[in-house]
């Protein structure tokens, strides 16, 4: 499990992102790179980084299915993940 701080941490970069996407394009369009950089770092989108979101993980991320491949892997044996199931020929 990732530390609360970290989870707390993307959350609040996610926010800053979707805050200040409209202002961030309208300054890249202008070409005003003065004041683009005057924004806060934390509202570059990417610096955001995905995290698993059962347990917070940053590595071994699964986008289809927003969870690490870990609890992915738990999930699947324990058939908790609908249309998935172990391969076996």
């Amino acid at each position: 499990m990732a530390k609360e701080s970290m989870k707390a941490r993307e959350v609040k970069r996610a926010r800053m992102v979707t805050k200040y996407a409209e202002k961030r394009a309208k300054l890249k369009a202008e070409g005003d790179y003065q004041a683009l950089s005057r924004l806060p770092r934390n509202s570059n989108p990417i610096r955001l980084h995905n995290r698993c979101k059962l347990t917070g993980r940053p590595k071994g991320y699964m986008r289809q299915f927003g969870i690490s491949r870990i609890t992915f892997r738990e999930m699947a044996s324990a058939g908790l993940i609908p249309g998935v199931k172990k391969a076996s020929w």
